[in-house]
């Protein structure tokens, strides 16, 4: 009688066992589901390399652009007004969807384009650099970096460009 009853309690001490290590991985996993969900790297995923732009999203690194991949993307171009030149690049709207899920960028978005070296940056909104017919967008400068260009005011002409994009910040309100 002692016998079965020690053997019992040795199977339910296994069976608990076993029920709060599946426990844990159901926890684990649908907390690694949800992650996923968000459609962002999580914290420290995201790798910079030399040449690449970061992105912040409400002030956390979200993800890292690397000029080569735009080649991808659609490209576009105008003609500049001040020296009649093309300009040849990706509209900041397909780059951003390239690397940010659509549901972080709402109109009153607000996109920061910066360059430190230059001390240069420009606050866009969403609906501005969502609309085309503004082109707002990257091309690439004769060294190789980013410049943001546009047809819009504030960005109409080579003053107001801006060079040498080091670092894009998206804020939600």
């Amino acid at each position: 009688d002692l016998y079965l009853e020690v053997n019992m309690s040795q199977k339910v001490r296994i069976l608990i066992g076993l029920v709060l290590v599946i426990l844990l991985g159901g926890i684990v996993l649908g907390l690694e589901y949800l992650r996923g969900q968000s459609g962002l790297p999580a914290a420290g995923q995201v790798t910079l390399t030399p040449g690449s732009v970061p992105i912040y999203l409400d002030g956390e690194l979200a993800a890292a652009i690397v000029p080569d991949a735009l080649e991808a993307l659609e490209p576009v171009s105008f003609t500049d007004a001040e020296e009649g030149k093309p300009q040849t690049g990706w509209l900041l709207r397909d780059v951003l969807l390239a690397y940010l899920p659509e549901r972080y960028l709402s109109t009153h978005t607000q996109i920061t384009v910066i360059s430190t070296s230059r001390d240069k940056s420009v606050v866009l909104s969403w609906a501005e650099v969502e609309a085309e017919q503004n082109m707002v967008m990257f091309d690439l400068s004769n060294r190789g970096t980013l410049k943001l260009v546009s047809l819009l005011e504030q960005l109409d002409t080579r003053e107001e460009w801006v060079q040498d994009v080091d670092r894009i910040e998206v804020a939600n309100p």
